[in-house]
C-alpha cells in the first residue's frame, strides 16, 4: 500500500504508468488508482490549488480521500499529499467527499460532505482549515459537524450533499445536493454568518422529476453577467445522469430560471467552479471512464479532469464554454488548412493521440472529422454533423472495452448565417469536442495501440473555412 503523503511514490506511479498510450499526458489526472469529482477549488496567491475525490490505493471508487494538486497556469500541476482522509470512529469515516474551498478572512477554508455508516448513510456537512506552504496542512474544525440534518421537506436523510458557498453581504450562503421523495432534485439554500451556524431558507427551486431526474448532487450557483447561473448533475434512473444548466434571477430566496440546457451530453460529470483573480468563472469536471471496472483496475488508474473552461452567457441567454487560454502554451507543431470543399476522405499528416483542432465549416451538407484511426481502419472515432438534422454525433468504430455501445447524438442547431465551428481536444483516451461553445460531447476512446494516429476530414456537399491542428506537448511523464 503507498504512503497517502510520499511525493516520491507518487512521482514513481506515474512514471511507472507513463507507457500506457491510453493515460492522457496533457489533462490532470492522479498519480495512479481513483479519481471523481472535483472538490475545493481556490486560487491562492498566485497559485491554483485543484482537490479532487480519490481512492489512493486502487482504481475503484471506495471511501473518499480529498487529493491535491497546484499550479500556476492551469495546464502544469504538481502533486501534493493527501490533505483530508478518513477518519476511522469519526463523522467522516466512511469517506471525505465533494464539497468547495472559499477565503475566510485570510483563511483557506474548505466545506465537504462527510459520511459514516454502511453505505455512507450518513450525510453531514462539515469544515476544514489550510496552512502551511502550498496548504499542505489541514485541521477538522471543533464544531463538526455543521450542518447534521436535510430539509423537512426532502422527506428524506440519505442523499444531502455537495456544498457549494459563497459570500454576500449579509453573510455566507450555500446551496446543496439533495432531493424531495417522489418528486425529483431539490437545491436547499443556507445562510451563516461565520460558516458554522447555518440557517436553513428553504428551497432556492424545486424539479420535475421526469424532466431533470430523481436526485440533483453537485450544484453550483453564482452570477455571470446580468443573470445568475445553477448547474447541477442528475441522477435518472431510466437513462445516464446528466448535467444540466439553468440562467435567470435570484431574488435572495428562490431562483427564477428564463433558459436552460445540457451541459454536456456524455462522459463529463461533477463539475466546479470558480471565480478567479482574473473575473474569469472557470470550471473543471469529471471525465468518466467508458471502460469496465476490471479494464480500470487492470491498468491502475481511473478519472480525468477536463481542461479547466470559461464560463459566460451568450446574447441569447446561452451557456457558452471555451477552454482556458493557457492551453496555447503547450501546443507544439501546427498545421493550417484554408478554405476548401470537402468530398469523400481527405487524410491529414499531422495526426497523434495528443492533438487540438479548431474547424470552421459552412453550415451545409455533412461535416465530420475522423481520429486515433488504426493505419488497418480497424479503430477510430469519428465526429459528425449534419445540416439536415442539425445533429451532432460522436461515434466509436471499437467498442469492445465500453461498457455503452450507442453514439452519442446532441442537438445542434446553427442560426441562419452561423458557421460549424469545431473544437475537439484529443488525448490519449480523452475526446472533448465542443460546438460554437454551447454543444458539449465529452467522450472516452481506448485505441488498442500507440499507432492509433490517424487523422482526416469527411463531407458530403461541405466546405471548410479553416482548419488549425496543434500537436499538444506532454505536462506529466
Amino acid at each position: 500500500m503507498p504512503s497517502l503523503y510520499s511525493l516520491e511514490e507518487m512521482q514513481r506511479q506515474r512514471e511507472a504508468l507513463a507507457i500506457d498510450w491510453q493515460r492522457p499526458t496533457w489533462h490532470f489526472l492522479p498519480p495512479s488508482c481513483w479519481m471523481n469529482d472535483p472538490n475545493g477549488l481556490l486560487q491562492w496567491g498566485d497559485q491554483y490549488h485543484l482537490f479532487y475525490q480519490h481512492y489512493p490505493f486502487k482504481a475503484v471508487h471506495r471511501d473518499m480521500h480529498w487529493g491535491h494538486a497546484v499550479s500556476e497556469d492551469l495546464i502544469h500541476w504538481r502533486d501534493l499529499p493527501v490533505p483530508l482522509a478518513p477518519v476511522p470512529g469519526s463523522y467522516d469515516e466512511s469517506g471525505v467527499f465533494t464539497g468547495c474551498a472559499v477565503d475566510n478572512d485570510g483563511v483557506p477554508t474548505v466545506i465537504y460532505t462527510a459520511t459514516s455508516g454502511p453505505g455512507s448513510q450518513v450525510q453531514v456537512q462539515a469544515l476544514a482549515t489550510g496552512s502551511g506552504e502550498d496548504l499542505v496542512r489541514w485541521e477538522r474544525h471543533p464544531a463538526n459537524p455543521v450542518l447534521t440534518e436535510a430539509p423537512a421537506i426532502s422527506g428524506q436523510q440519505r442523499d444531502f450533499r455537495d456544498p457549494f458557498v459563497w459570500r454576500e453581504e449579509d453573510g455566507w450562503y450555500m446551496v446543496l445536493g439533495c432531493r424531495i421523495e417522489g418528486n425529483g432534485g431539490m437545491i436547499p439554500l443556507y445562510r451563516s454568518p461565520d460558516l458554522v451556524d447555518w440557517e436553513y431558507l428553504g428551497p432556492m427551486i424545486t424539479g420535475d422529476v421526469d424532466r431533470h431526474g430523481r436526485m440533483w448532487e453537485c450544484p453550483n450557483f453564482f452570477p455571470l453577467g446580468d443573470k445568475w447561473v445553477l448547474y447541477f448533475s442528475s441522477i435518472h434512473d431510466d437513462r445516464e445522469n446528466t448535467v444540466y444548466w439553468m440562467a435567470g434571477d435570484f431574488d435572495g430566496r428562490r431562483f427564477h430560471p428564463e433558459t436552460d440546457g445540457v451541459l454536456d451530453y456524455a462522459y463529463y460529470y461533477a463539475p466546479l467552479c470558480i471565480e478567479d483573480s482574473q473575473g474569469r468563472r472557470l470550471m473543471w469536471g469529471w471525465l468518466r471512464e467508458g471502460r469496465s471496472i476490471s479494464e480500470q483496475v487492470r491498468a491502475d488508474w481511473s478519472g480525468v479532469q477536463a481542461i479547466p473552461r470559461v464560463l459566460s452567457l451568450d446574447s441569447q441567454q446561452r451557456l457558452v464554454m471555451e477552454p482556458v487560454a493557457e492551453m496555447a502554451g503547450i501546443r507544439g507543431a501546427h498545421t493550417q488548412l484554408g478554405a476548401q470543399d470537402v468530398d469523400g476522405e481527405h487524410a491529414l499528416d499531422c495526426g497523434s493521440l495528443a492533438l487540438e483542432l479548431r474547424a470552421s465549416f459552412a453550415p451545409q451538407g455533412q461535416v465530420g472529422v475522423k481520429l486515433a484511426q488504426a493505419p488497418d481502419g480497424s479503430y477510430g472515432a469519428a465526429i459528425h454533423w449534419d445540416a439536415a438534422t442539425q445533429e451532432l454525433t460522436v461515434t466509436r468504430q471499437d467498442e469492445s472495452l465500453f461498457n455503452d455501445s450507442e453514439p452519442c447524438t446532441a442537438p445542434h442547431e446553427l442560426a441562419a448565417g452561423e458557421t460549424l465551428d469545431l473544437l475537439v481536444l484529443l488525448d490519449g483516451s480523452v475526446l472533448e469536442v465542443i460546438a460554437n461553445g454551447r454543444t458539449s460531447i465529452t467522450s472516452r476512446i481506448y485505441p488498442p495501440d500507440a499507432n492509433c494516429t490517424g487523422l482526416a476530414l469527411t463531407g458530403a456537399g461541405a466546405r471548410l473555412n479553416a482548419l488549425d491542428v496543434w500537436q499538444m506537448q506532454p505536462t506529466w511523464p
